[in-house]
């Protein structure tokens, strides 16, 4: 279920599937690096201004599941304009700012982004442009994107599928302040019946 903050900037309504801390796993496949499964937190906030703060760490898993490295990390801002046009800006730890450009789709949870403009640092790993699908599916947020070097063409190179953390501190406190003895049963088999 999405909820909306009451305090969510009324612009960002349409964006608002993204809002929480989003855990999961995925694949990073791009040709001179190596071929790895990767974890990855996701967290996407507001304070009440009109664009979203958004930030990403990946990591290189073994076999096992366990954390063996740092693979990458994002931080930016994500806005809304008319006609469902999406605007981000995003720099990355390896030296590379971006400018991305997309559009919300009609009726589904679903971005689109391209890269508009890119800046590098002089130590930067080559990079030419990207794009990316973001999408609500089933409950879990869904992305895969794609890359572009002078060397490489257009394809994709890292996708995942990432799962809501629920914050159980908020549950326990949201069901301290229930006034109702009608808002939970009396006992375990009542709230069966």
């Amino acid at each position: 279920m999405i909820e909306i903050p009451s305090d969510l900037h009324p612009d960002l309504v349409p964006l608002a599937f993204l809002l929480g801390t989003w855990e999961g796993a995925g694949v990073f496949d791009f040709p001179g690096d190596e071929k790895c499964n990767f974890g990855q937190e996701v967290v996407f906030g507001h304070d009440g201004r009109d664009f979203l703060a958004y930030t990403s760490y990946t990591w290189v898993l073994d076999a096992e599941g366990n954390k063996v490295r740092p693979l990458e990390s994002e931080t930016g801002y994500w806005r809304i304009g008319k006609d469902r046009a999406v605007e981000v800006v995003m720099v990355r730890d390896a030296g590379v700012a971006e400018h991305w450009d997309g559009v919300l789709a009609e009726g589904k949870p679903q971005i689109d982004l391209v890269t508009d403009a890119i800046a590098r640092s002089e130590d930067a790993p080559p990079y030419s442009g990207g794009k990316r699908l973001y999408g609500y599916v089933k409950g879990d947020l869904m992305w895969v994107g794609e890359k572009a070097t002078p060397e490489v063409e257009l394809r994709p190179y890292m996708s995942a599928q990432l799962k809501k953390v629920v914050d159980l501190r908020e549950v326990a406190q949201n069901l301290a302040a229930s006034d109702s003895d009608e808002d939970l049963p009396d006992d375990g088999i009542a709230f069966f019946r």
